[in-house]
């Protein structure tokens, strides 16, 4: 499953360094996360950092890109380990 970050984003700026995918990157009006990028963390953390560090959770799971656990673990490798 990648992320969404909702439109109640107040780009307090706290997630993106978060992101050890650099999936994360301001939009046109918020932040927004690349879903080809997003693992929700992971391969690196047990949870997602973004998630942990919003003040207002406005992150929340992207119904549109709905992923198992063995795929984020295949795109993490995609991404890390080529």
């Amino acid at each position: 499953m990648a992320l969404l970050i909702e439109d109640s984003c107040i780009n307090c700026d706290m997630c993106d360094p978060e992101c050890p995918n650099e999936a994360i990157t301001f939009g046109a009006e918020i932040y927004e996360i690349n879903t080809d990028l997003c693992t929700e963390c992971v391969g690196f953390y047990e949870k997602a950092t973004c998630v942990a560090v919003c003040p207002i959770n406005c992150i929340s799971i992207d119904p549109d890109h709905i992923e198992t656990q063995q795929q984020l673990l295949d795109k993490f490798a995609n991404l890390h380990v080529n």
